[in-house]
């Protein structure tokens, strides 16, 4: 029997399941007498539906159902899903199903029930759609020059800049340096596409299935589209295959599968294939970045200007949101006076932008890394070096940034002394001398980045309950929703360490309305912060009245019996051999007094709902080791090494996992992924085939530690994690193969580093 506590490496407990193939996918529910659904979707970005023929479909073998957007209407049902920004003008809705024009290559027009999916897939072959194609509006650098699509008089839909603050006068300064990034389209990838299914019992209470990120938030939006109430609803979600953001909200196809299970008065169950994922599931980062960054020859930066322009595809979901991440994490861990941004929501033909692990975070961190990199060049610095006269100091922290985000605690500059030591650079450096020297064609580049996250930042409280069972042991309910993150390990890490309670003897369940009463979504790295601290804030309540149960059973005074962790037993203090009572017996007198038999075997329960008091910090700093083929342009990852500040650990494997997760994402952007159309807006990568991302043999044994400055924004001093390692990693690497490189002139390389950028870059140097 294992006790565990905070600051332990307890391996990971809900695996097991997984392992021995037991587990509950969507696509693997055994659902009686289910059905399928198919979408037809727009094979054009943007065009004008001049009609849609699904009369052959309708009478196709094994179809039960045949929806088009008409038929919405006439089911007394919305159009378009709920949710749109005040930002933004109506028309731009997000549309269930298309009725007049599409906007995007993927976008449903049409939804078909049959019996199977071949039967659908058949049934879908047949229907017509005839199109007038119109201009598609891809390029995010021009599209204020193209048609609008929707009410406003540009594609630039909405702008804003920082409040309080003017443009930077870049007269004043000694160096000024002016570029433009690019921030590469991804898709996220997750692997498990998105998965839903519904149906309905005899009393008109609709159950639905989600892969999701979050059951409280899909229910609500289900019940908002179908006018009941959140208690007619029941959402249930399980094991998911990854998300990373993008499986958080709702789609058109999830809320529309409702309304398909009633026509037919069955289940339904919707499993899209790979390729259309990749253009339905929603894309993220594609942000154009105009930067100006000035200060002293000396090293000093005073000031740093952006314009963020961020693509929101063709309908504006999230890309306003990610842009505005972006904005408020300048100018990242560094002390400059003078900061300004500009944000733009721009609309394109292209499939709408969500969150994806960092969402919009990754973007601010590449933009200020790559603009300090480019400083120093100007000025003839090691950029190293301009990075520390710049760092902020321990002594400045708490530091409120232009944005109004407050770093909370840390030291960035012991961070990259650390980083230092594990990396050696001096021997690195020596390395690329002698390559220079000798004239080799295979080019050693270190790259660096430092950088600041902001966490928990996903508004709303998040629910923990510690249930007591008859038999003593114990149960966590959350509304946290984990699809990879380790929640049930942490959770019970926490409950362990404040019960005395073995690992074996207490569960987790989530993730489904009928059991859980409230919660909200995994994202943002929030959970530690606002999960874990409502499961530790149930736990010390339930031990508290515990505690007093145990006094009465003890015959002393509730002030003198405490609980002895290594034992799980309450005692009087000063004489643990004299009487003690367990968990057990605590059960037992609880049950006496408090015991509902509509309970089962829960006998006490106590929750809470807990919000923190700010957003945390966590920071980091990352270096890369790459080696360029000088002919070919080819890029190897020779070490990545990371130094991450989460706050409090609570478990450091699952901890490193995160970063490890993260580092092999920012990777893929790095080196290889990225989502492209033609000029006309057909997607170029929507299979894995032409879509690249890496698999184990690109990547090098990740070297990655932790420090730890506890955040005072909760109690259990965390900070998030999940997503520092796609913030830290795409600069590093980036900086790295240009650093590579940058003896023969090149100052820039924009996202993915292919070989084919890197020859381009260095043959036009």
């Amino acid at each position: 029997m294992t006790l565990s506590r905070s600051g332990e490496s307890l391996t990971r407990v809900e695996d097991d399941h997984l392992l021995r193939g037991a587990s509950t996918f969507v696509a693997n529910l055994p659902l009686t007498n289910a059905t399928t659904a198919h979408f037809v979707t727009s094979t054009m970005a943007h065009a004008r539906i001049l009609s849609v023929d699904v009369s052959d479909a309708a009478v196709a073998p094994g179809v039960l159902a045949v929806v088009v957007a008409a038929d919405l209407e006439s089911a007394g049902l919305g159009a378009v899903l709920p949710g749109l920004g005040p930002e933004f003008p109506p028309d731009a809705s997000w549309q269930i199903l298309a009725s007049d024009r599409v906007l995007y290559v993927g976008q449903p027009i049409v939804a078909i029930v049959a019996e199977n999916e071949s039967a659908a897939t058949d049934a879908a072959e047949l229907v017509v759609v005839e199109y007038e194609p119109l201009d598609a509006v891809i390029d995010l650098a021009s599209v204020e020059e193209a048609q609008p699509l929707f009410s406003t008089p540009s594609n630039v839909m909405h702008t804003e800049s920082l409040e309080g603050a003017d443009p930077i006068d870049f007269s004043q300064f000694e160096a000024v340096v002016d570029t433009t990034i690019n921030s590469n389209r991804v898709a996220p990838c997750p692997m498990e596409t998105r998965v839903a299914a519904a149906e309905w019992d005899e009393a008109g209470r609709l159950t639905q299935y989600a892969a999701c990120q979050g059951v409280h938030p899909i229910r609500n939006g289900l019940a908002a589209y179908y006018g009941m109430d959140r208690a007619d609803i029941r959402v249930i979600t399980a094991d998911v295959g990854g998300s990373f953001g993008a499986k958080a909200r709702l789609y058109p196809e999830d809320i529309l599968l409702g309304h398909l299970s009633r026509l037919v008065g069955r289940p339904v169950l919707w499993s899209p294939t790979r390729s259309a994922d990749m253009v339905g599931l929603g894309h993220s980062r594609s942000q154009l970045q105009h930067i100006t960054i000035a200060g002293d020859r000396s090293g000093k930066i005073r000031a740093l200007q952006a314009t963020v322009r961020g693509d929101c595809g063709a309908f504006p979901a999230s890309g306003l949101a990610l842009a505005r991440n972006t904005g408020r994490m300048l100018p990242g861990p560094y002390d400059i006076e003078q900061v300004y941004w500009t944000l733009e929501a721009a609309v394109t033909n292209t499939t709408p932008l969500v969150a994806y692990r960092g969402a919009g975070r990754p973007e601010a961190g590449a933009l200020v890394d790559r603009a300090v990199d480019l400083f120093a060049a100007e000025v003839g610095l090691d950029p190293l070096e301009v990075r520390r006269m710049n760092l902020i100091q321990p002594e400045q922290i708490p530091y409120a940034n232009p944005g109004g985000v407050t770093y909370d605690s840390g030291d960035y500059g012991d961070a990259l002394d650390r980083l230092l030591d594990e990396l050696d650079l001096p021997t690195v450096r020596a390395q690329q001398a002698t390559e220079r020297d000798t004239g080799s064609t295979t080019l050693t580049g270190v790259g660096f980045s430092i950088f600041v996250d902001r966490t928990a930042g996903v508004p709303g409280t998040e629910y923990g309950s510690l249930q007591l069972k008859a038999d003593g042991t114990f149960r966590v309910l959350t509304g946290s929703s984990p699809y990879g993150q380790g929640h049930y390990t942490t959770w019970i890490q926490l409950v362990s360490e404040r019960t005395g309670a073995s690992v074996e003897s207490i569960e987790v369940m989530h993730g489904d309305t009928d059991l859980v009463p409230r919660g909200g979504i995994t994202g943002g790295s929030r959970s530690a912060q606002k999960a874990g601290s409502a499961v530790t804030i149930a736990t010390d309540a339930l031990v508290d009245e515990a505690r007093a149960k145990a006094a009465d059973l003890l015959e002393a005074a509730v002030g003198d019996v405490v609980l002895d962790i290594d034992s799980a037993q309450f005692h009087v203090a000063g004489a643990p051999a004299a009487a003690s009572v367990g968990w057990a017996e605590i059960a037992v007198a609880m049950t006496d007094e408090d015991h509902d038999p509509d309970d089962g075997e829960i006998v006490h329960a106590c929750e809470a709902d807990y919000d923190t008091d700010a957003p945390s910090v966590p920071y980091g700093a990352y270096a890369a080791v790459v080696e360029v083929d000088a002919e070919t342009g080819e890029v190897v990852l020779q070490r990545i090494v990371s130094i991450d500040d989460a706050g409090t650990v609570i478990n450091p494997m699952i901890v490193l996992g995160q970063v490890h997760g993260g580092i092999g994402q920012a990777i893929g952007q790095a080196l290889w992924e990225e989502f492209v159309y033609d000029a006309d807006g057909n997607p170029l990568t929507s299979t894995f085939m032409d879509y690249g991302i890496p698999s184990a043999a690109e990547m090098p044994s990740f070297e990655s530690s932790y420090t730890e400055h506890p955040s005072p924004h909760n109690p259990l001093g965390a900070k998030g994690i999940a997503e520092s390692g796609t913030i830290g990693g795409v600069p590093a690497i980036q900086n790295a193969v240009i650093d590579a490189v940058a003896h023969l002139g090149v100052r820039h390389i924009d996202l993915p580093v292919t070989p084919q950028r890197v020859w381009q870059a260095i043959h036009s140097a």
